[in-house]
């Protein structure tokens, strides 16, 4: 993890920049707390979102700094990639990730798409970053003693599928497949099955979490509260991608359907004390592929500062 000065200004806005930054610095760079409240028998359910995921990065940080953990977590799309980095314990490193490669076309970029089919580029995502831009603590990982799983879509059966999570030198591709994009992204064949972002089938998998058995469920989510989905756009051109994969199409037509579903299963399992959620408290304008490192800062510490404000009732929850 890095933390950089801000750079010099001269202008008006100095002091009031420096205040900010230094709020910023003492968030993501305080050391890890000495209290550490161990592994809860509960399920952490990730969603997905793009880069609004830097949402989840701000609370799983908060997590670490508490030292919560949790026997089951469930990753979709974005939220299986920070979700790698809380259980490699490496604070601030989902953060990084998130805003230090902005401007490299081989991270994120049009140019990727047409070279490789893929918006992310794979190489730089799930190799150069890992294994040398920001290493990945593979030893912390392989402590790990509970279960994690990264949720994926079928796009030959339209079904999601919860793959585990057990050696990230192997299943990294399972991340992968976990976050890649429909219409922006190479399918991803694994076990000679062919897949696609798990939010498509499963955007949040609270019901899967409560069949496997976690009575207790921590949400998080990076839609704002009161947010409904409305019917995808763009419904022809998936069409004509998918021509031999029909059930990608189907899912995308009934995607706002099924998601708006779960939102009202979701809020019958708060109401009975079988999930507990944090989500954004308005709308932060951070689109789901953003270049602006401000606004992914500030969702970021939202995050942070959403789980900390909920950090009471949440230990109240997980204890009882």
């Amino acid at each position: 993890m890095r933390c950089r000065p801000v750079a010099a200004r001269t202008n008006q806005w100095f002091v009031l920049e420096i205040g900010f930054a230094a709020n910023f610095f003492m968030m993501k760079c305080r050391p890890v707390a000495a209290e550490r409240k161990g592994m809860y028998k509960a399920g952490l359910v990730l969603e997905g979102g793009g880069m609004k995921g830097i949402y989840t990065a701000g609370v799983l940080d908060f997590f670490l700094d508490k030292g919560i953990e949790f026997s089951s977590c469930y990753g979709v799309s974005a939220g299986a990639c920070h979700l790698c980095s809380y259980l490699s314990k490496q604070r601030g490193r989902a953060y990084d990730i998130s805003v230090d490669y902005l401007k490299d076309k081989n991270y994120c970029s049009v140019s990727s798409l047409l070279r490789t089919g893929d918006l992310f580029g794979v190489k730089m995502c799930y190799d150069d970053i890992p294994n040398r831009l920001n290493p990945y603590d593979y030893d912390t990982f392989n402590t790990y003693q509970g279960r994690a799983f990264a949720v994926v879509t079928n796009i030959e059966t339209g079904q999601p599928e919860y793959l585990r999570l057990r050696d990230m030198h192997k299943d990294i591709i399972a991340v992968r497949a976990s976050a890649s994009l429909p219409l922006v992204s190479r399918n991803v064949e694994i076990g000679g099955k062919l897949y696609l972002d798990g939010g498509l089938s499963d955007s949040v998998p609270i019901m899967h979490s409560i069949v496997d058995g976690n009575r207790k469920n921590v949400v998080v989510l990076t839609k704002e509260v009161g947010y409904r989905r409305k019917p995808s756009k763009h419904l022809e051109l998936v069409r004509l991608r998918y021509a031999k994969y029909p059930k990608v199409y189907e899912l995308m037509a009934g995607r706002h359907t099924a998601y708006n579903r779960m939102l009202d299963y979701l809020a019958e399992q708060e109401k009975n004390g079988q999930a507990f959620v944090i989500r954004p408290q308005k709308a932060s304008g951070v689109g789901r592929v953003e270049k602006d490192k401000e606004k992914l800062r500030l969702l970021y510490e939202e995050g942070y500062r959403e789980a900390e404000q909920n950090y009471e009732r949440l230990l109240a929850y997980l204890e009882s």
